[in-house]
């Protein structure tokens, strides 16, 4: 058997066990699902399962990165496009990325709900950075293109790129507090219009860009949202 073929077999045997991983973070949510539900599942021995992952955190992060790998494959046409321009590449750039998160809303609350849990700090940080890692570089290219075509005026497109992400970070932050610290209660969506209306306006400020440009297609996507989770 060659390498390649090695590699491969590797490689779908892995994205099956995160197949299961991922319907039971859905279904049962990631606290509850243990590694002998995964073993069941896919009728392997434990041995097999801790040679794709050494721990059941190991695999909570190799799913994480296989949806940002999914995520960026959703992007990159919009970043490599040369006939769009900076900032609609920007609102693309955003619009793919939370449409994905409204195809797959079971899973994102299982998400937001690992995501909050305090036992889960590291895990936090870990998936920021990661997604730090993967976006900056290709927003930063966006505005630089935007500063190009003199609709961005920032002088740091680098570190803009990580102040765009940073801030929208803080509004994932709020919005899961938003959803979950009240537990049964509807969230109050307006609330989140406001918040991510202001992020909005902060972040126009950190680009050097017209007012309005990012806070009315936001507050068009926000209304997507609303008739979603009404």
């Amino acid at each position: 058997m060659t390498r390649s073929v090695k590699a491969d077999e590797y490689a779908q045997k892995r994205n099956a066990i995160l197949d299961v991983a991922q319907r039971y973070i859905t279904t049962k949510g990631y606290e509850q699902m243990t590694t002998q539900d995964l073993l069941e599942a896919l009728q392997i021995s434990r041995g097999a399962f801790y040679h794709y992952f050494e721990s059941k955190q190991a695999l909570l992060m190799a799913l994480v990165e296989r949806i940002g790998e999914q995520a960026e494959q959703l992007v990159l046409p919009i970043v490599a496009d040369r006939q769009l321009a900076a900032q609609d590449k920007l609102l693309s750039f955003f619009e793919a990325l939370d449409q994905g998160k409204r195809e797959n809303l079971d899973l994102l609350f299982a998400f937001m709900r690992i995501w909050y849990s305090d036992e889960n700090a590291l895990f936090r940080q870990k998936l920021y950075l990661a997604r730090v890692k993967r976006l900056a570089p290709l927003l930063s290219q966006i505005i630089r293109q935007g500063i190009a075509e003199g609709v961005f005026t920032t002088a740091y497109p680098d570190q803009a790129a990580r102040t765009f992400l940073s801030l929208q970070e803080d509004l994932g932050y709020a919005t899961v507090e938003l959803f979950f610290a009240e537990s049964g209660k509807h969230p109050d969506i307006s609330q989140l219009v406001k918040l991510g209306e202001a992020t909005a306006d902060a972040l126009e400020r950190v680009l050097g860009m017209q007012p309005g440009g990012l806070r009315q297609p936001w507050r068009e996507n926000f209304s997507r949202w609303q008739a979603l989770l009404s």
